[in-house]
């Protein structure tokens, strides 16, 4: 929780030009922000990610568990300073990881933690938007910032475009039911927040500007993912901060 403080005290710093932006519907992109703004979304997250990743969120998905242990190719798309990157690259030793964002800044933090962590041999980290990455992957993740993308539904079209045949996007995002009433809770109460300040903005400051939100649902979530050519997508795990989803490659 000390993470989600610090984001908190990151987005004070740019209330007044966010205020304008809604205005204008211009928005305010992620990389505009204070530093304390992506340090402390890194701090809330990991966490979740150290104690779920490879022992509930991994094993839930269909047979994506055995091909990380033998090797397989994994994209972490907006991996941000690559803590989930560096997680996985840890586990599957024998896979290779790629982690893509938009933001030269984290990419720069990425390779810092990778070379420190000794793992730059089996880690690697690349500017590259959703919607621009290249390579074909058994597993495409985007951890917690889909909701932030301008256009969600065409980074979709581009992960399924750039999977092998029966790989497998994994998509966690934020904890939210469909319904606003059943979101009216303390966990929605600050993801409502932060989405005001943080998330509607860097999606309105990109090409498309869908504005998810953070507590966009799962039903709209997957109108998203099918309207990007997934047929199937499934909840395969959830925390109170975090829900998991599978969608498939045809």
């Amino acid at each position: 929780m000390i993470g989600a403080f610090e984001i908190a005290v990151g987005s004070v710093y740019a209330t007044d030009t966010i205020s304008e932006r809604f205005r204008t519907g211009t928005g305010f992109s992620w990389g505009a922000h204070d530093p304390h703004v992506l340090g402390g979304c890194e701090r809330f997250f990991r966490p979740g990610y150290l104690n779920n990743l490879t022992s509930a969120w991994i094993p839930a998905l269909d047979g994506v568990e055995a091909k990380l242990t033998a090797g397989a190719r994994i994209a972490d798309v907006g991996c941000g300073h690559g803590a989930s990157t560096l997680l996985l690259a840890q586990a599957y030793p024998a896979s290779s990881v790629v982690g893509f964002d938009a933001h030269q800044g984290s990419i720069d933090a990425a390779r810092k933690r990778a070379a420190d962590a000794g793992l730059s041999d089996r880690v690697r980290f690349e500017v590259a938007a959703a919607t621009t990455f290249d390579g074909h992957y058994d597993l495409v993740c985007f951890f917690d910032c889909l909701h932030d993308m301008g256009d969600p539904s065409g980074a979709c079209a581009h992960v399924h475009d750039h999977l092998t045949p029966g790989g497998t996007l994994m998509l966690i995002e934020p904890f939210a039911n469909d319904d606003l009433s059943d979101n009216l809770n303390p966990v929605g109460a600050a993801y409502y927040g932060f989405s005001t300040l943080l998330c509607t903005p860097s999606s309105l400051a990109q090409e498309v500007g869908t504005a998810l939100g953070a507590q966009a649902g799962e039903a709209r979530l997957r109108e998203i993912v099918t309207g990007g050519g997934f047929t199937t997508l499934r909840r395969v795990a959830e925390t109170p901060f975090n829900i998991v989803l599978e969608a498939r490659a045809a």
